[in-house]
């Protein structure tokens, strides 16, 4: 039996009535939300649920501005929920944080393979060492990523984005290959996803977004990551 909590947010009392019933009788620890309001102090007065569902059309500050402020705050998986399908409503729902996005109605089995999915991608436990690079320092056991002395926040999709990257450090890696690994099969189609996850990543690493360090493209193939050559120490000219 799963032990995770799940915020559930969604102003439609039936839908939350179904999920929920859904949720428990799968193990999980349901606290449900109406509004992206309730939503903010659920979090903040939790402080550790293991993941929200989010539901984008609610009244109040809506669902992504929800997303992007609860992206601030903690960096659990946020699969959102929503009968909005269109590619920029997509698009806009990873832009403000989300992980992965399910357009309503869906099928239970779906709701829970996604929940699993994303579940087992932020919770990975093989032993990487830590990465250190003219400013970039990862520890990919307490998934804290260093930039410049300052630490930044990344969702789940984009740290196991990260991580990919750096385990085939100096290696094109496909946008198949990439879609594939984070967020299965069924997405391997989906490249615009993939590039927003790359750009907001590159926001949050790069020092200068405009003149790329460390995640490359490689035009209609895919990406690369590559360390920054450290520079070597000036010798002292009395040596």
């Amino acid at each position: 039996m799963n032990t995770a909590t799940v915020l559930l947010v969604d102003d439609d009392p039936q839908v939350r009535r179904a999920l929920r019933t859904t949720l428990t009788s799968a193990g999980y620890v349901v606290v449900e939300a109406r509004t992206g309001e309730e939503a903010l102090d659920e979090v903040q007065a939790e402080g550790a649920v293991d993941m929200v569902l989010l539901d984008l059309k609610m009244p109040g500050i809506g669902g992504l501005e929800a997303c992007r402020r609860m992206r601030k705050i903690f960096d659990v998986p946020i699969l959102v929920i929503s009968v909005l399908r269109t590619q920029e409503d997509k698009v806009q729902a990873f832009d403000a944080g989300a992980d992965d996005y399910l357009v309503k109605p869906f099928g239970i089995q779906e709701l829970l393979s996604r929940i699993h999915a994303l579940r087992r991608r932020t919770s990975g436990t093989e032993s990487i060492p830590l990465f250190d690079s003219s400013g970039l320092r990862i520890d990919f056991q307490r998934r804290r990523v260093i930039v410049d002395s300052d630490q930044v926040h990344l969702t789940p999709s984009e740290f196991e984005l990260l991580r990919y990257l750096v385990l085939n450090e100096g290696k094109p890696v496909s946008h198949h290959t990439l879609l594939q690994s984070l967020w299965g099969p069924k997405y391997t189609s989906e490249i615009q996803r993939l590039r927003v996850t790359i750009n907001q990543l590159r926001r949050k690493i790069e020092k200068d977004p405009s003149r790329i360090r460390y995640i490359h493209t490689d035009h209609q193939f895919g990406y690369r990551f590559e360390p920054v050559a450290q520079k070597p120490a000036k010798r002292n000219a009395k040596s």
